[in-house]
């Protein structure tokens, strides 16, 4: 009985043919109707059609054609690169609310990585982050799923889920013996992109966590605010893209803008000629010329890249940090009819000096690893004289007429640089481009 339904692969075959043909007609209409034709690769398509009898006939169990036609376009996606993939309607709809800033899930940008997820970083304030979760974490398993063999999709797909619900993540970690098992709370993400503070009089910062539409909206706010907290301008700025794994590519444009007057910001080339787009700054500096410093590192993805090397390339700023993670490649989202939508990479995009980030990331100016700097325990050796129960006093603090009693007030040298040490404790890299900032700020003041 079999050997009769081996004849389907032929009807199957032109049933295929006839959709490429459809597909490739409606293309080549739209985009260039004198593009030539090219030759179809009838053996393969064969082969496709005839895998595709041999699953229906003989799978142990019985298969829909949806799900294997829309299996098999995963397949081709996935075997492009780590970013080009498949949306179905939800995950349509999910990134959708993400680039607006609200979606749900655990708060990190995954991509893959020898057939694992990697961490590329966790969002600021979201569940991810608080469990401990850091860029660069192998995910090998998700709750008792292993990951090898899944998707990305279809892990996203596994990691979201209702709010309050926990999922169990095994990770590998780098300069760690075993794996990991760390549990993340689910919730809705709400992220917000822009975050700011005073540093010191004169010395503003600047968080961006994420490149969504409205960043660069919000980032001007974050600066008018600093300015109306100073109540000046400013005299330097720190811009943290650490652990930033990308967004939106106009949003990476508009930020670079806002500190350029004029050039490239970057620039994109493809195969197809709407892939090839040159992106330009327009006249005006927020900061009018301040010192600027980008923290980066290896959790700095994709639009954190474009930012920092338009800004290192026109040397606006100074980059400070560790090498970022070199993802130099353009997705664009091609919506399809039924409310699903292709992720595809279309282009390269390039530094205004043409230089190309892809798997090579933005080297810094200035390299600086993660430290934490912590207070040295006191030990026996480390006791002085003024430690000692009952010691006498100095001479200079006996007095009739309160004059060493002023001098003692007023807090030293010594201890003014105390106030920066709670800062390089708890953000080594952050304490150190603030030293460059006043160092910068200093210089210009004397030219």
């Amino acid at each position: 009985m079999k050997a009769a339904t081996r004849s389907k692969p032929i009807w199957v075959l032109g049933i295929v043919l006839g959709l490429f043909w459809m597909a490739g007609h409606y293309v080549w209409a739209e985009r260039q109707a004198d593009q030539v034709e090219e030759q179809l690769p009838l053996s393969q398509l064969r082969v496709f059609t005839d895998v595709l009898d041999r699953i229906k006939q003989d799978y142990v169990e019985p298969v829909e054609d949806n799900v294997l036609l829309e299996n098999a376009i995963r397949g081709m996606l996935t075997g492009l690169d780590p970013h080009s993939t498949y949306l179905d309607q939800d995950a349509f709809k999910d990134l959708q609310a993400g680039t607006s800033g609200e979606f749900g899930g655990l708060g990190i940008e995954v991509g893959l990585e020898n057939g694992f997820i990697k961490v590329i970083a966790p969002i600021d304030d979201t569940p991810a982050q608080r469990a401990g979760i850091q860029a660069g974490d192998l995910i090998i398993r998700l709750d008792d799923t292993p990951v090898k063999g899944l998707s990305l999709s279809d892990a996203v797909n596994i990691m979201r889920g209702k709010p309050k619900t926990d999922i169990l993540l095994t990770i590998i970690r780098s300069g760690e013996d075993k794996p990991l098992k760390v549990t993340v709370t689910r919730d809705i993400i709400q992220v917000k992109s822009v975050k700011s503070r005073l540093l010191e009089p004169g010395f503003g910062y600047v968080r961006v966590t994420q490149f969504q539409s409205r960043t660069p909206l919000y980032l001007k706010e974050a600066l008018n605010q600093l300015k109306d907290d100073n109540k000046a301008s400013l005299k330097g700025l720190v811009m943290d893209l650490r652990n930033n794994p990308g967004g939106v590519l106009n949003a990476a444009v508009e930020v670079s803008d806002i500190f350029l007057g004029k050039g490239t910001v970057v620039y994109t080339e493809g195969r197809d000629q709407q892939a090839r787009q040159n992106f330009n700054a327009t006249p005006g500096d927020a900061l009018q010329g301040a010192p600027l410093v980008i923290l980066v590192n290896g959790g700095s993805a994709s639009a954190s890249e474009i930012v920092a090397g338009a800004l290192q390339d026109h040397r606006r700023a100074i980059i400070m940090g560790e090498a970022t993670f070199g993802k130099g490649s353009v997705q664009t989202i091609l919506p399809l009819n039924n409310g699903s939508a292709v992720k595809l990479t279309t282009a390269r995009y390039y530094t205004p000096n043409g230089r190309s980030i892809q798997a090579q990331g933005i080297d810094p100016d200035i390299k600086l690893q993660s430290l934490k700097l912590a207070l040295k325990e006191p030990t026996l050796g480390s006791l002085k004289e003024v430690d000692l129960s009952g010691h006498l006093e100095n001479d200079a603090e006996i007095t009739t007429d309160g004059e060493a009693a002023d001098q003692a007030s007023e807090p030293s040298t010594d201890e003014k640089a105390d106030d920066a040490k709670p800062l390089a404790q708890t953000d080594y890299p952050l304490y150190e481009a603030l030293n460059l900032l006043k160092g910068l700020s200093l210089l210009q003041k004397s030219t």
